[in-house]
């Protein structure tokens, strides 16, 4: 029998301010524990909240970038609930009145397995609101106890949550991925998913064709893709072999065990009454201006669908080549700044970027911020190419040249004697002599026997010792061998 998926996420973003969302502590990562649990963060007797500005101006450029609803009234509430790690008994959050509304994020989706192609799907946001950020507990430290670091309590988040709109494995990680890339594009998460800065939570449930939705369970705190649709798909079947046997499914939160491959219960699911969500008494509610939305529209950059239109519109570039160079704003920009230096080579310049530059990042464990060659060096590499200064094997030797040692095109080419031999005579010379001592060769080619045209190319390039134009070389071949 068939089944259907039903997926929605819950992202929380850790906003990119120095300092926590309602007090002045810092929110840098790594410092020791409790160091920065400061006397508004736990909520000592007499402190006040102060909103950060910095935070609500990223919620709205996240807004923004969305096509959401920015709410010019929004306010703040207390979520109760009793952990180790949250000291004050409460979580300030927004409830009924959040600060982003209704939006929604086109993905590029790429099928996990099979044959399928391609496509192109609109998942809708539902909201995204402000909240702080809960402490941590520490497991298993040398005394085999339990520790709480404070230091993360407080820090901004803005959480984001779909409606339950994708109906795949893949689809929840494209989504996630599109996600990712959008916010740290527009500068208001620095997307690190191993400190815990873009933290997803997927809620799952299936069904039959037809059927209402079924209850779901929410895996907590994915902070890795492919975790994620080892979760989900993981989830999806046990799910399915549940209802199957026989079983009932009942609402949870759960965590997914990547040793293991396995999701388990953690605990039962909470509902929004369960929480006791009042107004915070100490904050008051959020007024954002006309003026003060139309100011923070100015500070948005070009964003990934746009550049990626443009670059298929005035580039020539193909959907896919648009896609992967918008994959974060870095590549996007070193793209740019190298095609300024080679103007009207946009398919060499993708090809470069998307091919070798990217390929040597990964091997050496880089991103797109260490690469060790600047978009300026690339772009003078690909001007000389497009000129007939170097082949393309000649730019390789340039290019493993500038990755390990540094320097301009220019200046290898002249050092390593790397430039293309494109004097027709000094071609037309080296083909005349080939000819001669091949007489028998030339006799069979023009006998028909076209494969040996390879073996005259191969001849003329080794005499050459590999610096003769490629295109010049076959053409003057071919007229020679023509007789």
């Amino acid at each position: 029998m068939q089944w259907e998926i039903v997926i929605g996420l819950e992202v929380h973003t850790q906003l990119s301010t120095n300092t926590k969302i309602f007090s002045g502590a810092s929110t840098a990562f790594g410092a020791e524990p409790n160091t920065q649990a400061d006397a508004v963060s736990i909520a000592l007797p007499g402190v006040l909240p102060v909103l950060n500005k910095g935070a609500v101006e990223r919620a709205i450029k996240f807004g923004l970038a969305t096509g959401a609803r920015i709410a010019q009234r929004s306010v703040f509430a207390r979520k109760n609930y009793f952990y180790p790690d949250l000291p004050k008994g409460y979580q300030i959050s927004q409830f009924d009145l959040p600060v982003v509304g209704q939006g929604a994020l086109t993905i590029q989706v790429e099928p996990l397995s099979g044959n399928a192609k391609p496509y192109e799907k609109t998942v809708r946001i539902t909201r995204a609101h402000l909240e702080e950020d809960a402490g941590k507990s520490v497991h298993g430290n040398s005394q085999g106890v339990t520790g709480i670091d404070l230091n993360r309590a407080g820090t901004p988040l803005l959480e984001i949550v779909s409606e339950p709109d994708m109906c795949s494995a893949a689809e929840a990680v494209a989504y996630a991925k599109a996600l990712h890339t959008l916010v740290r594009w527009i500068g208001i998460c620095d997307g690190n998913m191993q400190e815990g800065s873009f933290r997803c939570d997927v809620n799952v449930s299936v069904r039959r064709p037809g059927e209402p939705l079924g209850t779901r369970r929410e895996i907590k705190n994915l902070n890795s893709f492919k975790f994620m649709q080892q979760a989900i798909d993981y989830e999806v079947q046990w799910q399915i072999d549940t209802i199957e046997s026989g079983g009932k499914i009942h609402q949870a939160t759960i965590l997914f065990n990547p040793d293991t491959g396995e999701t388990r219960a953690m605990r039962s699911k909470e509902d929004a009454h369960d929480y006791r969500y009042f107004p915070d008494p100490d904050l008051l509610p959020l007024e954002i201006s006309t003026e003060w939305i139309e100011q923070v529209r100015g500070t948005l950059p070009e964003l990934p669908q746009a550049k990626q239109a443009r670059y298929v519109s005035e580039l020539g570039l193909s959907a896919y080549d648009a896609s992967i160079l918008t994959a974060s704003r870095e590549m996007a920009d070193f793209f740019e700044e190298a095609l300024g230096d080679a103007t009207g080579q946009a398919k060499i310049c993708a090809n470069w970027i998307i091919g070798e530059v990217s390929a040597q990042l990964n091997r050496d464990g880089l991103d797109m911020t260490q690469c060790p060659i600047n978009a300026q060096q690339l772009g003078g590499m690909l001007t000389r190419i497009a000129d007939g200064t170097i082949s393309n094997s000649g730019a390789k030797e340039v290019f493993r040249t500038m990755w390990a040692e540094g320097g301009s095109a220019d200046a290898i080419i002249e050092a390593k004697g790397l430039k293309q031999v494109s004097d027709s005579g000094a071609i037309e010379a080296l083909v005349d002599e080939i000819i001669a001592a091949n007489a028998d060769k030339v006799t069979e080619y023009r006998s028909g026997k076209d494969k040996l045209f390879g073996f005259f190319v191969g001849l003329a390039m080794k005499a050459s010792k590999g610096k003769a134009n490629p295109a010049q070389l076959n053409d003057i071949l071919k007229k020679k061998l023509a007789g």
